[in-house]
Parts: C-alpha cells; structure tokens; sequence
C-alpha cells in the first residue's frame, strides 16, 4: 500500500467526515473511494458500467479525446477558474540582400482568457439492504442506476459542447459551444439540408470550408449533422450514377475527415469544426468519477458520479475561428 492511499485509510479510520477527507487529502478525489462497504469486484461493477455508458453517449467529446485535443488541469476540484493566453502573429520577414539591413523590432501581444470549471455531477443511492440480497444471492449489483445517472452527465457534457451555456457565468468568464460561441462563423443553408439536393449540399459545406480557409483555418475538419439531417445524407448524391451517397461525397472533400450525427444539435443544423487544440479542446480538470459515502448511519451508501470537463472554444487575438455554424 502506497503511502498517500495509507493516509486516506488512515482518515476513514478516523472518522474524518468527506469534506474532511478531500481537504485533508489535497482534494484527491480517491479520499471518497476508500470506503470499506464495497468490495472490489463490486466497484469494478460500477466503474466500468459507466465508463460504457460514457462511450456510447459521448460523440463530439470523443472526437476531442481520440485526438488528443485535451488540457489536463492538475488538482482540478481545487480549481474554480482556468485562464490561458492568446498570442498574437508577427509581422512579415524581411527580404535584403544583406543582413545589417535595420528590421522592426517586432514582439508578441499576450491576452488573457478564460473559462469557468463547474463540476457536473449525478446523485445515486444503493440501500446497505439491497447490497446485502445482491450478495446473499450471489447475483452482481444493479448497476441500472449509475449507468442513468452516467447518461445524464453525459448528454449534458454534449449540449455544453455543442449548444454551450452561456447562461452559466463565473468569475467573468462563460462556457460556449459550437453553435453560441461569440466567434464562430456562421453560414446559412440555403434549403434545409433534411430535404436539399446533394449537389446544394456540397455547395454549402464548401462555402463553409472557404469561410474556415479564408480565417486560416486549414483543417482538418469533422462535419456534424443533427438528427433530421442524417437520413437525407444517405440517400444518392446523383440519381444519374447513384454510386455515392451524399455522405460519401461529402467525405471525398479534402480536409474533412468525418461526418456525424450528433443529436444534440437543434433541427437542420451543421457545425464544421476545425479539429486542433489552438481551436477547440476539452480541459479536464476530473475524469469521469464515482465517489461513495454513507448516510443514516451506513444504512444508505450514497454515491455521485462527476467529472470537471469542459469545452474550450479558442480564438488567435484578432477572434479568428475554425467553427462554422451552418443553420
């Protein structure tokens, strides 16, 4: 046993309230996962019941987590505000046939940023009794509950990304998304995409790739579609070859390297999203996390899952952005 997990048995031991033991422990969230009540294999059970939920719920986040296009912040639950720097271009090199020719004395612009660290969580409850019937009968713990309350965190992580909430403000600074960032391009579809012809279509994505290139945006992107959308993409680009669908075609468009369906986004709605971390990334100041205490004297072990993940829309200082909201 390492020594930081002794000192957190040590805490249980006692009697340290939670509080206490997350404050007391540096804000580990580990001092919230020490409680003797669960056996190993029964957190397991748990942990990875909502890990699978996440996966299958999570499409724009995955998307920045395959990528790598993440921040991880160190001590995240004691972190309430996450500020960083835009940095402005220099001007042009200078061409001379010699070197003592005087140049300007050029230096960076520095402007500080921000966003918010809220932590987003979901309550659950296992009675110390229905714990007990589970082992009597040799049956695995009802993991039903903590895969919906998984599923909630996670559908709200999605609208968060994708539709922001800028209602939600803290020390100054707001969370957007794809479709409410202040940056972001926007571009109108001409006829609704659900019943558009292919050839419209293509036109309209790479209007938005143009309005990303013109920014300096150069990709690569990834094209989302809400749900309404989706099955007009299936159908023929050509009803003269009818040897690519309209998804098909739209993947032959260099630079983009994927379409999806994210069900988060309002009704004939697209966002073109430049997949790079100086534009868009997920800071992580809590991976997915089930914690447990007890309640009622251990009659109720009560749990939370949480996490601190939220999405950051990125612009260079003169507000360029590789986000293009087509509506």
């Amino acid at each position: 046993m390492n020594e930081q997990m002794q000192l957190l048995m040590n805490m249980m031991k006692s009697g340290f309230t939670s509080a206490q033991r997350l404050l007391n422990s540096g804000m580990n969230v580990n001092a919230l996962r020490t409680n003797a009540t669960l056996r190993k294999d029964e957190w397991k059970l748990l942990d990875d019941a909502i890990i699978a939920v996440a996966r299958d719920r999570l499409v724009g986040y995955s998307d920045l987590l395959s990528r790598g296009l993440t921040y991880t912040i160190t001590n995240g639950l004691g972190t309430t505000i996450l500020e960083s720097e835009n940095v402005s271009d220099l001007n042009d090199a200078e061409l001379s046939m010699d070197g003592v020719t005087k140049s300007d004395n050029d230096v960076v612009n520095y402007e500080v940023v921000g966003i918010p660290m809220p932590l987003l969580h979901k309550s659950y409850q296992i009675s110390i009794r229905k714990l007990a019937a589970s082992r009597n009968r040799g049956e695995s713990l009802d993991t039903t509950q903590a895969e919906l309350a998984t599923r909630k965190i996670a559908e709200k992580q999605e609208t968060m990304l994708f539709n922001g909430t800028s209602d939600f403000s803290f020390g100054g600074y707001t969370i957007y998304g794809y479709t409410d960032f202040p940056s972001r391009q926007t571009l109108s579809m001409g006829t609704s995409w659900t019943t558009d012809t292919g050839a419209n279509i293509i036109a309209d994505v790479l209007a938005a790739k143009q309005k990303a290139i013109d920014k300096g945006q150069f990709g690569p992107y990834v094209l989302y579609v809400s749900t309404n959308i989706e099955t007009n993409l299936d159908n023929d680009y050509s009803t003269s070859k009818g040897d690519n669908t309209i998804r098909e075609r739209i993947l032959k468009i260099t630079g983009i390297q994927d379409v999806k369906v994210a069900d988060k986004l309002t009704a004939s709605h697209a966002v073109l999203v430049q997949m790079t971390k100086d534009n868009v990334r997920a800071d992580i100041g809590l991976p997915l996390t089930n914690v447990q205490w007890d309640d009622l004297g251990g009659m109720i072990n009560k749990f939370k899952v949480m996490t601190i993940t939220v999405p950051e829309l990125r612009t260079d200082q003169d507000g360029n952005s590789g986000i293009i909201d087509i509506s």
